[in-house]
């Protein structure tokens, strides 16, 4: 169990470090388009943020849904 565990996270670690990048791009693009919001705006989650920690807070948001997506795909 400990075993199947740690696979399913090493792979939503892997599917969110190849997909955050390009799909963050998408969101960012989107909000500008419709929102107006700058790319740095859009990092920081407003300037709530440093640059480094909303990067880490949008790998994190990646990261769960990858995991969600990894426990339905991972077989038995």
């Amino acid at each position: 169990m400990a075993m199947r565990l740690q696979h399913t996270l090493v792979m939503a670690a892997i599917v969110a470090s190849l997909l955050w990048l390009p799909v963050g791009a998408l969101l960012a693009v989107l909000a500008f388009a419709v929102l107006g919001v700058t790319l740095p705006g859009f990092v920081t989650f407003g300037g709530a943020l440093n640059a480094s920690t909303g990067l880490l807070a949008w790998w994190s948001l990646a990261f769960a849904a990858a995991l969600i997506y990894a426990l339905f795909a991972m077989p038995d």
